[in-house]
């Protein structure tokens, strides 16, 4: 089961609003994804949320869009800034991209975001939302989010 970015907003828009802040302190984060032979593939990118999805947008034939054309399993990890902080926790969000074929669904990106042309562009259907952070300097406290499910809460010390 996936859902993409406005249902989980829905679903969850605490955690939602959380994401959304950490991905927004940075502009590059890390995406791995499956390399022909199985192996991941990490690579830098950018993201966005924009009209209810998360979207991946990449250079032509760069080798992480090639490998979500073969096989569109990503994970994304929020980039955890400078130093111990990692204000807002850690953050990774893991799903299925789908390239985005539609002329006008890819202009109207075009038009907000201005990237660089030619390019890529994935929106994602989410499968797994996760957020680790410390607590009161004594809890390890993760929230997982999958669709249809309720928020999962685990603390330890």
């Amino acid at each position: 089961m996936t859902a993409n970015w406005a249902a989980f907003a829905t679903a969850e828009p605490d955690l939602a609003g959380t994401v959304e802040k950490r991905f927004g302190a940075y502009t590059h984060h890390v995406l791995a994804t499956l390399r022909k032979d199985g192996s991941p593939r990490t690579s830098g990118l950018e993201v966005r949320f924009l009209n209810g999805e998360l979207w991946l947008g990449m250079m032509p034939d760069s080798l992480k869009a090639l490998d979500l054309r073969r096989d569109p399993r990503f994970a994304l990890q929020a980039n955890p800034g400078e130093g111990q902080s990692m204000g807002g926790g850690d953050v990774r969000i893991a799903g299925r991209a789908i390239e985005v074929e539609d002329p006008e669904l890819k202009a109207a990106y075009t038009e907000e975001v201005e990237p660089p042309e030619p390019f890529h562009l994935f929106r994602t259907e989410l499968t797994e939302v996760v957020r680790t952070y410390v607590e009161d300097d004594t809890y390890l406290v993760v929230q997982i989010w999958t669709p249809g499910e309720p928020l999962r809460t685990i603390k330890r010390t």
